[in-house]
């Protein structure tokens, strides 16, 4: 099976003269702030002690200051502009990965169209999660082919009312919010033509920094003008969600610093928190966890595939459930922070789904 990997490619220097190997710099950043030690970090990242020296050293020329502080005795450690760098990185894979992931996905379809593939593949639309990304990781560990494209839950379910897609992630709240929320999907999907796989049930809450300095404790304190608020775009289920829980709390947008500033994914929020560029967002708590912040669980909710009914008996589909009802993938998503899996694989109605 063709896979294809993009990654992000930095580039420093001044015009006109060699660019600095800025990725390699970054890696052996990375490998110092977590080990202490220039010469293990350059273990690390495959670099001799005196190549990781001179890729420092160049990199201190070129920037005009220091990015480690050297200590006798002590190891060493970054300076301000140092974990910068790591920041910026952290972010900008936050944001582009599941962009690059599509794109990954397009092009090992196009290509495959191109070779005269034989067997169709599944195509799947659904917003980035990490039970999604988990799924993705099952089915390349199986050789099962899927075309794989990122988009928000109301373009996804769209896509497969048009046709566009076979199988189409959306979540959905639980509780007083659940109705709001499925409204914005049912009306695109037919019950008898569809059915949906449960993926997981995950928790939703805020993201602050570690400690939680400024005592948020809620909804209600966004509405305090020294906090910094990072949201998601619109579509995303995530916004509905905090339009809903914001409504409910009497605030308007108006009234949260920074509604209108947003990022791509859970990922990119929380990095977005951890870096201090903002005080609190919305998302899952793996996200939360993943960067090491505090989180206030506000709500849990639903994560579905939908797909034609039809194509539950389709020889392309099968694997791809096979997949999501495997001990395997069941025990992964189950071992996510914030996720349970008690009724992953499960098919289940529209009615079954949403009785009322």
């Amino acid at each position: 099976m063709l896979r294809i990997t993009l990654q992000p490619q930095w580039h420093i220097g001044h015009e006109g003269a060699e660019a600095l190997n800025a990725n390699a710099l970054l890696q052996l950043l990375a490998a110092v702030q977590s080990s202490g030690s220039i010469a293990q970090a350059g273990r690390e990242v495959g670099l001799s002690y005196r190549h990781a020296w001179g890729l420092l050293q160049q990199a201190e020329t070129l920037l005009g200051q220091p990015l480690l502080t050297r200590g006798r005795g002590r190891g060493s450690a970054l300076t301000a502009l140092g974990q910068q760098l790591i920041w910026a990185d952290t972010r900008i894979g936050a944001r582009l990965q599941p962009l690059l992931e599509s794109l990954a996905a397009e092009l090992e379809g196009e290509l495959g169209r191109v070779r005269h593939q034989t067997h169709p593949v599944p195509r799947l639309h659904a917003s980035h999660g990490f039970a999604v990304a988990a799924l993705r990781e099952q089915l390349a560990a199986r050789r099962v082919a899927v075309e794989l494209r990122y988009r928000n839950s109301l373009e996804a379910v769209a896509a497969l009312a048009q046709g566009d897609c076979d199988l189409a992630g959306f979540h959905v709240p639980l509780g007083e919010f659940q109705q709001a929320a499925a409204q914005r999907y049912l009306p695109l999907l037919r019950p008898g033509t569809h059915r949906l796989v449960h993926l997981a049930v995950r928790t939703q809450g805020l993201f602050v920094a570690p400690g939680n300095p400024l005592g948020i404790r809620g909804l209600d304190d966004l509405k305090r003008r020294d906090l910094r608020f990072v949201n998601r775009p619109e579509g995303s289920g995530t916004r509905v969600l905090t339009e809903l829980l914001l409504q409910r709390h009497g605030i308007a947008a108006r009234q949260v610093s920074g509604f209108e500033n947003t990022e791509l994914t859970h990922a990119a929020v929380a990095a977005f928190v951890a870096s201090g560029m903002a005080d609190v967002g919305m998302g899952v708590q793996t996200a939360a966890h993943r960067f090491g912040l505090h989180f206030i669980p506000l709500l849990k909710e639903r994560y579905f595939f939908a797909l034609p009914t039809e194509a539950l008996a389709r020889a392309e589909i099968q694997p791809v459930l096979a997949v999501l009802q495997s001990p395997a993938f069941v025990s992964r998503v189950a071992s996510l922070k914030g996720y349970e899996a008690a009724g992953t694989g499960q098919v289940l109605t529209l009615e079954d789904a949403f009785p009322s």
